[in-house]
């Protein structure tokens, strides 16, 4: 059985329209019958085809990391507690107080700016092998835009991390006070 569209354009079958109906509901927008493949069903029917699921997690971790990279995150947090607690340990009180500050508060610094230069270091990493990876994958497939975008944040990230860690770990930025 065959009906007209509403533009009377075409013909669909019954079994045409109830799936048009069907993707109408679920999506929003209609297309024509020839139309209907979608982006998965054709990377399941082509099994060496990769749908760029990795790619695409891959560029958010790289984002993340530039994101942690900039705060040193927890890790950051906990080794600089640590380094803190260690300058206490080994500085006496009749240290110098140039002594105590860069024991108890410089190394705590620098634990800090370390951690925030590896995570700074694996956000540039991640972030360039995703953008990297459709050369060395499958050339013909362009790799989706948002993965590119997210990607390439991810290494801007990278990048201001690893230069604030620099800058911290050399005490250009917020350097210690001195004593004298």
């Amino acid at each position: 059985m065959a009906t007209k569209t509403a533009e009377g354009a075409g013909t669909e079958t019954g079994a045409q329209h109830d799936e048009t109906v069907a993707e109408t509901a679920v999506t929003g927008e209609a297309r024509a019958p020839e139309q209907q493949e979608t982006g998965e069903e054709t990377a399941a029917a082509e099994p060496g085809r990769a749908s760029g699921v990795g790619q695409g997690a891959g560029a958010v971790v790289s984002a993340a990391l530039g994101l942690v990279s900039l705060n040193g995150g927890w890790v950051g947090s906990v080794a600089s507690a640590r380094a803190q607690l260690m300058g206490q340990l080994k500085t006496s009180s009749q240290a110098g107080v140039a002594q105590q500050i860069k024991a108890v508060y410089g190394d705590a610094w620098h634990a800090t700016a370390l951690w925030a230069g590896l995570f700074a270091v694996a956000a540039l990493v991640v972030g360039v092998a995703v953008l990297a990876r459709p050369a060395f994958g499958a050339p013909g497939r362009p790799q989706a835009p948002w993965i590119k975008s997210v990607a390439w944040g991810g290494v801007a990230l990278g990048v201001v991390g690893l230069l604030l860690a620099v800058l911290k770990y050399s005490d250009a930025l917020l350097g210690l006070p001195s004593a004298g």
